[in-house]
């Protein structure tokens, strides 16, 4: 809408009474296309209207407004985005994921314009008494990251992304008797039968050898995007531009190359120990014969899986929301009451598993792909952490801006109420529920080094930009030895060419953020520690954690909550001695059961 002079203003935009309600459900919520010129004419007239005043209580109206104004075009963009990944093959949505993926670039450059004036304000000190200088510094970073320049390179950037995941969404595998996608097979390859579980690891890897010229074409293609953006914001490589991106302002690259150090040399010994005794578990004797198609194989007579249908899981979901305290209870609730989930695998859907938010009508949403494994309860409790911190910093925190902490802070909250909702699995597994403590236990030690392994691979391609895809294939195989040593890819196509990265859609859509589910799996594992201590007490932590929402830097957050930095010497070691005794309990209850 515009004033009767032709302007926009940001007032414009404030939403309808039936906007604001915040009992909408997710299937009721109307999909606007964001009126590009329109918001772009409302952020330009609050930089003038921000230039133009001194008071401080002004701009940090003026502040408010524009996160208003943003918000609203966001959740148009959100809702625009969770319907094309419920259905990449729906043409409306795909269409429109394109104008947004457009859009975003654009608004970015005119927000740039009002932070800078912002961050550049003579009320500055006044402004961070209100607001707190951590604002600031984060204003100052993105500031560093973007600028008008790469705007047609990062619209080139979200449209290659958008390529890769509908690409890897397309997987038609026939197998077992149906025609599968990519998450559809995995119960396959965890199949008691060994035969089985190889020729599903066969088949997956022909659908990506099938594609491999445009999997290897669009990462080509992505690696030197960002590339080129670096350059062009002075920076030597993305590396750099990548860290100033996920907002890292309390550590850089040289103390996570400790920390993957620290991983290589304290814990994967130890994971190379716990697969032996997988392997003797399973009934292979001698560990040479342990293939990767064994890998994914916990117990003899099966890998836990849960009981009960998608509805079973959810219910149970709620039961164990409602029963673990006030605040979960009127969470799940709303997301119950407000339809706020996707999450079973089917044709068409875009792979992986992600919460977002539409903010403008105050809740998250959770997408998934249930394939009837345990990751189908991982992801009730993982993403519902992420869920839940949104559903409480929204309540708790007046600025948009300081909900959220940075990207291991929030798959801290993820991954602690994976290990928090511990007194409840039985309502999910049943009699099966000390197989899934140990082998959750155990699978939350075997990722942080596989997870350090694709933080160094993206070191890699992004410092060597010029690489070939076979050189990329080859660098990943030597990551293996050093952080997998255990895997033995026996033949396997795909995986064995040193191909495997291309199953993780985090190195083509979300550089450099992998390493942040391994410090935050550091700190859950100490959360969950505490819980074994006194649950009460680290609820309560937790929760604390979570309301503290971004106000504080992650090394701040980590600090306040009692927990060891993972940057800290020998802060690993300390947190493994309280899995090991963890797992020691489980294996006897496991073998007393037998």
């Amino acid at each position: 809408m515009k004033n009767r002079d032709g302007s926009y203003n940001a007032k414009n935009f404030e939403q309808s009474d039936a906007q604001k309600r915040e009992d909408i459900p997710f299937a009721q919520m109307p999909y606007e296309r964001p009126d590009g010129d329109a918001l772009a004419a409302a952020l330009e007239d609050l930089t003038r209207r921000l230039e133009q005043t001194q008071s401080p209580a002004e701009q940090l109206e003026l502040y408010r407004e524009q996160e208003a104004l943003i918000q609203r075009a966001e959740t148009m963009m959100s809702l625009c985005h969770v319907r094309n990944t419920i259905d990449t093959r729906d043409p409306y949505y795909e269409k429109e994921r394109a104008f947004c993926d457009e859009l975003a670039p654009v608004l970015e450059e005119k927000q740039q314009a009002f932070l800078r004036a912002f961050a550049a304000s003579p009320c500055r000190e006044q402004l961070e008494q209100k607001l707190g200088k951590l604002l600031f510094t984060d204003i100052d970073l993105a500031l560093r990251g973007f600028s008008p320049q790469i705007v047609p390179l990062v619209q080139e950037e979200n449209a290659l992304a958008a390529q890769y995941q509908k690409l890897y969404a397309s997987a038609r595998i026939p197998f077992g008797g149906q025609v599968c996608n990519v998450a559809q097979l995995t119960p396959f390859k965890q199949d008691p039968d060994r035969a089985v579980r190889r020729a599903a690891l066969e088949a997956e890897g022909a659908f990506f050898d099938d594609n491999r010229a445009d999997f290897d074409k669009l990462f080509t293609q992505l690696v030197a995007n960002r590339t080129q953006q670096a350059r062009q914001l002075g920076f030597s490589n993305f590396v750099q531009l990548g860290y100033v991106r996920r907002g890292r302002n309390c550590y850089g690259p040289d103390e996570v190359a400790a920390f993957r150090n620290e991983v290589v040399n304290r814990l994967v010994p130890l994971t190379v120990e716990h697969k032996r005794d997988q392997a003797r578990r399973i009934g292979i004797t001698d560990f040479s014969n342990f293939k990767f198609c064994d890998n994914a194989f916990a117990f003899p007579d099966g890998n836990p899986i849960p009981e009960g249908s998608p509805e079973d899981l959810l219910a149970a979901a709620r039961r164990m929301y409602n029963e673990l305290s006030p605040e979960t209870a009127a969470f799940i609730e709303m997301m119950f009451n407000r339809q706020l989930f996707d999450l079973v695998s089917r044709d068409g859907k875009a792979p992986g598993g992600y919460c977002t938010e539409f903010a403008t009508y105050g809740c998250p949403f959770i997408f998934s792909n249930f394939n009837g494994t345990s990751g189908d309860v991982d992801v009730l409790t993982h993403e519902a952490g992420h869920a839940f911190a949104s559903f409480i910093s929204a309540r708790e925190i007046d600025i948009a801006a300081l909900r959220q902490p940075t990207m291991e802070g929030c798959e801290t909250h993820s991954m602690s109420m994976e290990f928090l909702t511990e007194p409840w699995h039985e309502l999910f597994f049943g009699r099966q529920t000390d197989k899934y403590e140990l082998s959750h236990a155990q699978d939350a030690l075997y990722f942080i080094p596989y997870g350090c392994m694709v933080d160094e691979f993206q070191h890699i391609a992004y410092e060597r930009p010029e690489m070939t895809p076979e050189e990329r294939n080859a660098a990943w195989l030597e990551l293996e030895q050093r952080y997998r040593p255990y895997i033995d890819f026996d033949g396997l196509p795909f995986y064995g060419r040193g191909a495997g990265w291309q199953r993780q859609l985090h190195i083509y859509l979300y550089p450099f953020y992998y390493i942040d589910y391994c410090l935050a799996q550091t700190m859950a594992l100490q959360f969950w520690a505490q819980a074994r201590r006194n649950r009460q007490h680290a609820w309560e932590n937790y929760l604390a954690f979570v309301k503290r929402g971004g106000t504080q830097t992650f090394l701040g957050l980590v600090h306040s909550a009692g927990l060891v930095s993972p940057f800290a010497p020998g802060g690993l070691q300390d947190t493994v001695a309280g899995v090991e005794q963890a797992l020691t309990e489980y294996t006897k209850r496991i073998n007393t059961n037998k």
